[in-house]
């Protein structure tokens, strides 16, 4: 599936996450989003941009917005990912990646000459109403979650 566009509204879903309870977006509405999308617990860029967005939690909370990580790891798989590097950012799960599919993040990818499926590293800044406010596609993870931060605070000005 495509990406969906900016003013689109955001595709919903209700996911299992760390620490065993769900993560739903409806719970959302009436406050940004970040929700970003990674490829795999416990890999080098992945704990990078999961510890960047923790390091600025407290900063994401100030301007009105709440932030959660997703993948196709399981919900298991989250919780070591968090106590080993102790994050503070919620993860939530898609074994089934129909989520991954909807934010058409879920693609082809290449790497040494190989094909396969995995998650292309996407962040979404979803408005209060549920709408795509911006979107970072094949995101670089140095400087990221700052950038995603100084829009959420444009969102709010």
């Amino acid at each position: 599936m495509a990406v969906p566009g900016i003013g689109a509204t955001a595709p919903d879903f209700n996911l299992p996450r760390d620490g065993g309870g769900r993560v739903s977006l409806a719970e959302f509405h009436g406050r940004p989003l970040v929700l970003f999308f990674y490829p795999k617990d416990d890999t080098t860029g992945c704990t990078a941009e999961s510890l960047a967005f923790t390091a600025l939690a407290s900063e994401f909370e100030a301007a009105g917005a709440a932030v959660i990580g997703m993948s196709p790891d399981s919900a298991a798989c989250h919780d070591k990912f968090i106590r080993k590097h102790r994050l503070s950012v919620a993860l939530a799960s898609d074994e089934e990646k129909t989520t991954l599919q909807a934010y058409g993040v879920w693609k082809e990818k290449s790497m040494y000459g190989r094909n396969f499926m995995g998650v292309e590293r996407t962040t979404f800044l979803i408005r209060q109403d549920g709408t795509i406010a911006t979107i970072w596609q094949k995101v670089k993870v140095q400087g990221h979650a700052e950038t995603v931060l100084e829009a959420v605070r444009n969102l709010a000005a």
